[in-house]
Protein backbone atom coordinates (compact mmCIF):
# COMPACT_ATOMS: atom_id res chain seq x y z
CA UNK A 1 0.00 0.00 0.00
CA UNK A 2 1.33 3.49 -1.07
CA UNK A 3 0.89 6.20 1.85
CA UNK A 4 1.54 10.03 1.73
CA UNK A 5 2.17 11.22 5.10
CA UNK A 6 1.07 14.86 5.37
CA UNK A 7 3.71 16.32 8.07
CA UNK A 8 3.89 19.34 9.34
CA UNK A 9 6.51 19.52 12.14
CA UNK A 10 4.72 19.65 14.69
CA UNK A 11 5.06 16.53 17.67
CA UNK A 12 1.53 14.93 16.33
CA UNK A 13 2.45 14.27 12.42
CA UNK A 14 5.61 13.52 13.06
CA UNK A 15 4.95 10.54 14.84
CA UNK A 16 3.02 9.35 12.43
CA UNK A 17 6.06 8.40 10.26
CA UNK A 18 7.71 5.91 12.52
CA UNK A 19 4.11 4.44 13.46
CA UNK A 20 3.94 4.12 9.32
CA UNK A 21 7.25 2.27 9.47
CA UNK A 22 6.72 0.15 12.03
CA UNK A 23 3.68 -1.12 10.48
CA UNK A 24 5.50 -2.22 7.61
CA UNK A 25 4.99 0.94 5.21
CA UNK A 26 7.33 2.91 3.66
CA UNK A 27 5.24 6.44 3.56
CA UNK A 28 6.17 9.27 1.36
CA UNK A 29 6.29 12.57 3.48
CA UNK A 30 4.72 15.79 2.03
CA UNK A 31 4.67 19.38 3.44
CA UNK A 32 2.36 21.22 2.29
CA UNK A 33 3.00 24.84 2.01
CA UNK A 34 0.06 27.64 2.50
CA UNK A 35 -0.22 31.28 3.88
CA UNK A 36 -1.24 34.19 2.68
CA UNK A 37 0.26 34.32 -1.00
CA UNK A 38 2.47 37.39 -1.48
CA UNK A 39 2.32 38.39 1.89
CA UNK A 40 5.72 36.19 3.26
CA UNK A 41 6.76 39.22 5.06
CA UNK A 42 4.01 39.10 7.46
CA UNK A 43 3.55 35.76 7.98
CA UNK A 44 4.97 34.50 11.19
CA UNK A 45 4.01 30.54 10.56
CA UNK A 46 7.46 28.79 11.15
CA UNK A 47 7.57 27.08 7.60
CA UNK A 48 11.55 27.09 7.63
CA UNK A 49 11.62 25.48 10.92
CA UNK A 50 8.96 23.12 10.11
CA UNK A 51 10.74 22.00 7.04
CA UNK A 52 14.15 21.74 8.33
CA UNK A 53 12.38 18.96 10.99
CA UNK A 54 10.25 17.35 8.41
CA UNK A 55 13.35 17.30 6.05
CA UNK A 56 15.14 15.50 9.13
CA UNK A 57 12.47 12.75 9.88
CA UNK A 58 12.25 11.73 6.30
CA UNK A 59 16.34 11.34 6.09
CA UNK A 60 16.03 9.26 9.81
CA UNK A 61 13.69 7.04 8.47
CA UNK A 62 14.72 6.84 4.62
CA UNK A 63 11.43 8.21 3.52
CA UNK A 64 10.90 10.55 -0.38
CA UNK A 65 9.88 13.93 1.07
CA UNK A 66 8.19 16.78 -1.39
CA UNK A 67 7.18 20.12 -0.34
CA UNK A 68 3.59 21.06 -1.80
CA UNK A 69 2.91 24.35 -2.64
CA UNK A 70 -0.77 25.08 -1.67
CA UNK A 71 -0.72 28.85 -1.05
CA UNK A 72 -3.29 29.93 -3.89
CA UNK A 73 -5.58 26.69 -3.33
CA UNK A 74 -5.44 28.15 0.86
CA UNK A 75 -6.47 30.80 -0.10
CA UNK A 76 -8.82 30.72 -2.57
CA UNK A 77 -11.11 27.69 -0.72
CA UNK A 78 -9.94 29.01 3.04
CA UNK A 79 -8.95 32.28 3.84
CA UNK A 80 -11.42 33.76 1.51
CA UNK A 81 -13.83 31.16 3.05
CA UNK A 82 -13.93 32.81 6.02
CA UNK A 83 -13.68 36.67 5.26
CA UNK A 84 -16.99 35.88 2.92
CA UNK A 85 -18.54 34.04 6.29
CA UNK A 86 -17.58 37.09 8.43
CA UNK A 87 -19.17 39.66 5.83
CA UNK A 88 -21.77 37.48 6.13
CA UNK A 89 -22.05 37.82 10.14
CA UNK A 90 -21.23 34.28 10.31
CA UNK A 91 -18.73 32.69 12.56
CA UNK A 92 -16.59 30.77 10.05
CA UNK A 93 -14.42 27.44 11.08
CA UNK A 94 -11.01 27.72 8.90
CA UNK A 95 -9.78 24.34 10.25
CA UNK A 96 -12.95 22.36 9.36
CA UNK A 97 -12.25 23.53 6.17
CA UNK A 98 -8.59 23.35 5.78
CA UNK A 99 -9.14 19.52 5.78
CA UNK A 100 -11.70 18.99 3.60
CA UNK A 101 -10.73 21.68 0.83
CA UNK A 102 -6.63 21.26 1.28
CA UNK A 103 -5.18 18.11 3.53
CA UNK A 104 -7.61 15.83 1.91
CA UNK A 105 -8.82 18.00 -1.26
CA UNK A 106 -6.38 19.99 -3.57
CA UNK A 107 -3.63 17.93 -2.04
CA UNK A 108 -5.44 14.82 -3.34
CA UNK A 109 -6.49 16.48 -6.63
CA UNK A 110 -2.44 17.77 -6.81
CA UNK A 111 -0.51 14.70 -5.41
CA UNK A 112 -2.71 12.70 -3.04
CA UNK A 113 -4.60 10.61 -5.88
CA UNK A 114 -0.96 8.71 -7.02
CA UNK A 115 -1.25 7.07 -3.06
CA UNK A 116 -3.71 5.09 -1.60
CA UNK A 117 -4.19 6.58 1.67
CA UNK A 118 -3.48 9.90 3.32
CA UNK A 119 -1.99 9.75 6.66
CA UNK A 120 -2.44 12.64 8.90
CA UNK A 121 -1.46 13.73 12.48
CA UNK A 122 -5.08 13.81 13.28
CA UNK A 123 -6.81 12.91 16.89
CA UNK A 124 -9.57 10.49 15.52
CA UNK A 125 -10.05 6.89 14.28
CA UNK A 126 -10.91 5.65 10.53
CA UNK A 127 -11.56 1.68 10.15
CA UNK A 128 -13.70 -0.76 7.99
CA UNK A 129 -16.34 -2.73 8.60
CA UNK A 130 -16.80 -6.50 7.38
CA UNK A 131 -18.66 -4.51 4.24
CA UNK A 132 -15.80 -2.43 3.35
CA UNK A 133 -18.01 1.07 4.46
CA UNK A 134 -15.68 3.01 6.02
CA UNK A 135 -16.11 4.95 9.33
CA UNK A 136 -14.87 8.20 11.43
CA UNK A 137 -14.62 7.25 14.96
CA UNK A 138 -13.40 9.33 17.83
CA UNK A 139 -9.95 9.37 19.42
CA UNK A 140 -8.58 7.37 22.58
CA UNK A 141 -7.64 11.10 23.84
CA UNK A 142 -11.03 13.16 24.67
CA UNK A 143 -9.24 16.08 25.32
CA UNK A 144 -7.64 16.13 21.91
CA UNK A 145 -9.86 14.79 19.85
CA UNK A 146 -10.39 16.02 16.41
CA UNK A 147 -13.64 14.68 14.94
CA UNK A 148 -15.23 17.78 14.79
CA UNK A 149 -12.80 19.47 12.47
CA UNK A 150 -12.93 15.91 10.56
CA UNK A 151 -16.74 15.90 10.11
CA UNK A 152 -17.36 17.58 6.55
CA UNK A 153 -15.22 15.24 4.68
CA UNK A 154 -16.59 13.59 1.61
CA UNK A 155 -16.91 10.30 1.67
CA UNK A 156 -14.42 9.54 -0.53
CA UNK A 157 -12.19 11.57 0.96
CA UNK A 158 -12.71 9.06 4.72
CA UNK A 159 -12.12 6.23 2.47
CA UNK A 160 -8.35 6.98 1.79
CA UNK A 161 -7.82 9.03 5.20
CA UNK A 162 -5.74 7.14 7.69
CA UNK A 163 -4.90 8.87 11.37
CA UNK A 164 -2.13 6.51 13.11
CA UNK A 165 -2.04 8.43 16.31
CA UNK A 166 -5.57 8.37 17.24
CA UNK A 167 -5.49 5.57 19.70
CA UNK A 168 -2.33 7.04 21.54
CA UNK A 169 -2.92 9.91 24.38
CA UNK A 170 -0.85 13.07 23.88
CA UNK A 171 0.93 12.31 26.65
CA UNK A 172 2.12 8.41 24.78
CA UNK A 173 2.49 10.80 21.53
CA UNK A 174 5.22 12.68 23.41
CA UNK A 175 6.64 10.16 25.12
CA UNK A 176 7.14 8.46 21.64
CA UNK A 177 8.39 11.23 19.94
CA UNK A 178 10.94 12.04 23.21
CA UNK A 179 12.10 8.19 22.70
CA UNK A 180 12.45 8.20 18.85
CA UNK A 181 14.70 11.53 19.89
CA UNK A 182 12.49 13.00 17.34
CA UNK A 183 13.18 17.21 17.11
CA UNK A 184 9.44 17.84 17.80
CA UNK A 185 9.32 16.04 20.88
CA UNK A 186 8.78 19.28 23.29
CA UNK A 187 7.29 21.63 20.92
CA UNK A 188 4.61 23.70 21.59
CA UNK A 189 0.96 22.69 19.79
CA UNK A 190 -0.08 25.55 17.09
CA UNK A 191 -2.66 28.16 18.00
CA UNK A 192 -4.91 30.47 15.80
CA UNK A 193 -5.17 30.59 12.31
CA UNK A 194 -1.80 29.70 10.72
CA UNK A 195 -2.15 31.76 7.60
CA UNK A 196 -2.33 34.82 9.57
CA UNK A 197 0.94 34.56 11.18
CA UNK A 198 1.39 37.68 12.97
CA UNK A 199 -1.48 39.20 11.84
CA UNK A 200 -3.75 39.92 14.04
CA UNK A 201 -7.23 38.45 13.05
CA UNK A 202 -9.07 41.62 13.49
CA UNK A 203 -6.97 43.73 11.29
CA UNK A 204 -6.89 40.83 8.85
CA UNK A 205 -11.07 41.08 8.69
CA UNK A 206 -10.50 44.93 8.86
CA UNK A 207 -8.37 44.84 5.72
CA UNK A 208 -10.45 43.18 3.89
CA UNK A 209 -13.79 44.05 5.31
CA UNK A 210 -13.55 47.60 6.53
CA UNK A 211 -15.52 49.40 9.23
CA UNK A 212 -18.87 50.82 9.68
CA UNK A 213 -19.81 52.21 13.11
CA UNK A 214 -23.31 50.48 14.39
CA UNK A 215 -24.68 50.24 17.99
CA UNK A 216 -24.65 47.73 20.74
CA UNK A 217 -28.21 47.75 22.43
CA UNK A 218 -28.91 45.75 25.04
CA UNK A 219 -31.32 42.64 24.59
CA UNK A 220 -33.68 43.41 27.28
CA UNK A 221 -34.31 46.99 27.89
CA UNK A 222 -33.42 47.79 23.92
CA UNK A 223 -30.97 50.50 25.34
CA UNK A 224 -28.04 52.01 23.56
CA UNK A 225 -25.22 50.83 25.39
CA UNK A 226 -22.53 52.18 22.71
CA UNK A 227 -21.13 51.69 19.85
CA UNK A 228 -18.98 49.36 17.36
CA UNK A 229 -16.93 49.44 14.14
CA UNK A 230 -18.94 46.31 12.35
CA UNK A 231 -20.89 43.44 13.51
CA UNK A 232 -18.01 40.94 11.51
CA UNK A 233 -15.69 41.87 14.60
CA UNK A 234 -17.94 39.98 16.93
CA UNK A 235 -18.79 36.45 17.28
CA UNK A 236 -22.13 35.23 19.29
CA UNK A 237 -20.89 34.51 22.91
CA UNK A 238 -18.24 37.34 23.10
CA UNK A 239 -17.17 38.81 26.35
CA UNK A 240 -14.11 40.58 25.55
CA UNK A 241 -13.03 43.80 23.68
CA UNK A 242 -16.66 45.48 23.69
CA UNK A 243 -15.42 48.18 25.52
CA UNK A 244 -18.69 48.53 27.85
CA UNK A 245 -18.53 49.22 31.43
CA UNK A 246 -20.70 47.39 34.43
CA UNK A 247 -19.82 44.17 32.56
CA UNK A 248 -19.79 41.53 32.30
CA UNK A 249 -21.69 41.64 28.83
CA UNK A 250 -21.89 39.11 26.11
CA UNK A 251 -23.05 39.28 22.33
CA UNK A 252 -26.35 37.47 22.12
CA UNK A 253 -27.65 38.27 18.54
CA UNK A 254 -26.51 40.35 15.79
CA UNK A 255 -28.46 42.03 13.31
CA UNK A 256 -26.34 42.24 10.10
CA UNK A 257 -28.98 44.05 8.00
CA UNK A 258 -28.85 47.08 10.15
CA UNK A 259 -24.97 46.74 11.59
CA UNK A 260 -26.59 46.12 15.49
CA UNK A 261 -24.83 43.98 18.01
CA UNK A 262 -27.17 43.03 20.79
CA UNK A 263 -25.78 42.17 24.50
CA UNK A 264 -26.94 40.92 27.67
CA UNK A 265 -25.12 41.34 30.81
CA UNK A 266 -24.40 38.85 34.03
CA UNK A 267 -21.88 36.25 34.01
CA UNK A 268 -24.54 33.37 33.25
CA UNK A 269 -27.03 35.31 30.78
CA UNK A 270 -30.24 33.14 30.03
CA UNK A 271 -30.03 35.41 26.37
CA UNK A 272 -27.24 33.35 25.64
CA UNK A 273 -28.50 29.61 25.78
CA UNK A 274 -31.25 27.61 23.77
CA UNK A 275 -32.10 24.31 23.13
CA UNK A 276 -32.73 24.41 19.54
CA UNK A 277 -29.56 23.97 16.76
CA UNK A 278 -30.86 24.39 13.27
CA UNK A 279 -28.13 22.37 11.19
CA UNK A 280 -28.83 23.09 7.26
CA UNK A 281 -26.30 20.84 4.54
CA UNK A 282 -26.48 17.79 6.74
CA UNK A 283 -24.38 15.19 5.59
CA UNK A 284 -23.42 11.82 7.14
CA UNK A 285 -20.02 10.49 6.67
CA UNK A 286 -21.10 6.96 4.43
CA UNK A 287 -24.07 5.73 2.90
CA UNK A 288 -25.03 3.31 5.61
CA UNK A 289 -25.92 6.21 7.87
CA UNK A 290 -29.19 7.26 8.07
CA UNK A 291 -30.90 9.79 10.54
CA UNK A 292 -34.19 9.69 11.92
CA UNK A 293 -36.44 11.82 13.25
CA UNK A 294 -36.68 11.51 17.11
CA UNK A 295 -33.08 9.75 16.89
CA UNK A 296 -31.03 10.50 20.30
CA UNK A 297 -28.19 11.67 19.72
CA UNK A 298 -24.44 13.15 20.89
CA UNK A 299 -23.45 16.22 19.70
CA UNK A 300 -21.04 19.14 19.71
CA UNK A 301 -21.60 22.51 18.88
CA UNK A 302 -17.68 23.74 18.89
CA UNK A 303 -14.40 21.91 19.65
CA UNK A 304 -14.52 20.79 23.17
CA UNK A 305 -14.02 17.17 24.54
CA UNK A 306 -17.31 17.35 26.11
CA UNK A 307 -20.42 16.07 24.50
CA UNK A 308 -23.82 17.62 24.39
CA UNK A 309 -26.81 15.00 24.47
CA UNK A 310 -30.26 15.65 22.63
CA UNK A 311 -32.41 14.09 19.54
CA UNK A 312 -32.97 15.10 16.05
CA UNK A 313 -35.83 16.72 14.51
CA UNK A 314 -36.12 16.00 10.95
CA UNK A 315 -37.19 18.95 8.92
CA UNK A 316 -38.00 19.52 4.85
CA UNK A 317 -34.53 21.82 4.77
CA UNK A 318 -33.07 21.19 7.93
CA UNK A 319 -32.49 19.38 10.38
CA UNK A 320 -32.79 20.31 14.20
CA UNK A 321 -31.16 18.77 17.11
CA UNK A 322 -33.18 19.08 20.31
CA UNK A 323 -31.13 19.81 23.18
CA UNK A 324 -31.97 17.60 26.35
CA UNK A 325 -30.17 20.78 28.56
CA UNK A 326 -30.48 24.56 26.72
CA UNK A 327 -26.42 25.26 25.21
CA UNK A 328 -24.94 28.57 25.01
CA UNK A 329 -22.78 30.51 22.19
CA UNK A 330 -24.60 28.82 19.44
CA UNK A 331 -23.05 30.50 16.08
CA UNK A 332 -24.17 30.55 12.90
CA UNK A 333 -21.67 29.33 10.25
CA UNK A 334 -20.10 27.13 12.92
CA UNK A 335 -20.43 23.42 12.27
CA UNK A 336 -22.30 21.07 14.50
CA UNK A 337 -21.33 17.40 14.39
CA UNK A 338 -23.18 14.78 15.39
CA UNK A 339 -22.47 11.35 16.76
CA UNK A 340 -23.93 8.14 17.92
CA UNK A 341 -25.37 7.96 21.12
CA UNK A 342 -23.60 5.15 23.01
CA UNK A 343 -20.90 4.25 20.35
CA UNK A 344 -17.49 6.26 19.22
CA UNK A 345 -18.73 6.96 15.64
CA UNK A 346 -19.03 10.17 13.96
CA UNK A 347 -22.78 9.94 12.08
CA UNK A 348 -22.58 13.20 10.25
CA UNK A 349 -22.64 16.81 10.33
CA UNK A 350 -24.39 20.16 9.17
CA UNK A 351 -23.72 23.90 9.33
CA UNK A 352 -25.44 26.01 11.95
CA UNK A 353 -28.25 28.44 10.55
Amino acid sequence: MEIAALVSGGVDSSVIVPLLKELGYNPHIFYIKIGIEGREDISDCPSEEDMEITTFIAKKYGCSFDVVDLQKEYFDNVARYTMESVKKGLTPNPDVMCNRMIKFGAFNDKMGFQFDRIATGHYACSWEDENGVSWLGTATDALKDQTDFLSRLTYPQLRKAMFPIGKYLKSEVRKMAAEMKLPSAERRDSQGICFLGKINYNDYIREYVGEKEGDIIELESGNLLGHHKGFWFHTIGQRRGLGLGGGPWFVVKKDTKNNIIYVSQGYDPAAQYTDIIKLSDVMTMNPAIVLNDGQKIRFKIRHQPEFNTGVLRINNDCIDIISDVKVSGVAAGQFGTIYHEKESVVLGSGIIC
